[in-house]
């Protein structure tokens, strides 16, 4: 478990691309600048491992060295509420994906959970639900213990990831946690996000349901997110103050609670937006 909220940038930031950087001088690179989190991005992988285990191994060990909390960011082909071959992809995806994370040693493989397409939620929701059981069961088997499943809530109406059904997945399914998006709840409900309320409803639902352990240690998602009446259409950054959600607001939130939870940008420069949320995080601390 995290021992204090950690801040980090989904991918290798292009900074370090352009220093030509290898993977296993990320976490080394991050810590430089005080974040100690990295989301690798395995967005685009197919049915098998698309990293050599040497390689992340190696980012196992140098994220262990330089204190660098490690997820993984799963496949975008995968609906586990979909056709049979279409659920049946997305498990061998989904366990290409486990592999790779047990190989760095990353605490949770974030995924997203599916469409209901024609079908109504609740049998969308049971679809997946037993798709995900047998994942994990197929995980243990192969010896993949110490990485969880996230399923993530979902920013558009139509895909399966409201916070309940995340939550709900999480009371059926062993061996996974909630990962909490913010800029996608916001997007799904029209932009409700405006007080420290609003995001405490949110904190106290997750303990109310999963318990404080898994409250505490939240694995979350943020950046400010434009949306239709449909839900999420794009990122923006921090900066552009016409968007929601405010990350000082739930920065309080996280300082009530004494939360400890690793903290994502996804924003379009989410290297720069993982230091700014870190420094606003500081100075509501201070505050």
């Amino acid at each position: 478990m995290a021992n204090r909220p950690r801040f980090g940038p989904a991918g290798v930031p292009l900074a370090f691309r352009d220093m030509k950087a290898e993977l296993a001088d990320v976490p080394r690179l991050l810590r430089n600048v005080e974040l100690d989190a990295f989301e690798y991005q395995a967005v685009r992988w197919g049915a098998k491992p698309q990293i050599k285990r040497e390689k992340a191994e190696e980012l196992g060990l140098k994220a262990d060295e330089h204190d660098v909390w490690l997820s993984l960011h799963g496949s975008y082909f995968m609906n586990f509420c979909g056709k049979r071959e279409t659920v049946e992809a997305s498990k061998h995806r989904l366990i290409a994906c486990a592999t790779a994370a047990e190989w760095m040693k990353a605490h949770v493989v974030v995924f997203h959970p599916g469409f209901y397409s024609k079908r109504q939620p609740k049998e969308a929701f049971k679809d997946c639900m037993e798709a995900l059981k047998e994942v994990v069961e197929t995980m243990r088997n192969l010896g993949i213990r110490n990485t969880k499943l996230g399923p993530e809530t979902m920013g558009k109406i139509y895909q399966l990831g409201s916070l309940d059904e995340i939550l709900a997945l999480c009371e059926e399914v062993e061996q996974t946690q909630p990962v909490i998006d913010w800029a996608h709840l916001h997007a799904r409900c029209g932009g409700c996000f405006k007080t420290v309320e609003d995001f405490r409803k949110v904190v106290e639902e997750i303990e109310r349901r999963l318990g404080t352990e898994a409250t505490k240690n939240m694995h979350c998602h943020f950046t400010k997110v434009e949306f239709t009446n449909k839900g999420e259409k794009r990122h923006h950054t921090l900066n552009e103050i016409e968007y929601g959600p405010d990350f000082t607001t739930l920065a309080q939130v996280i300082a009530e609670f004494k939360l400890k939870p690793v903290i994502i940008s996804e924003s379009p420069f989410p290297y720069v937006d993982a230091i700014k949320m870190r420094q606003l995080f500081h100075k509501e601390l201070e505050g």
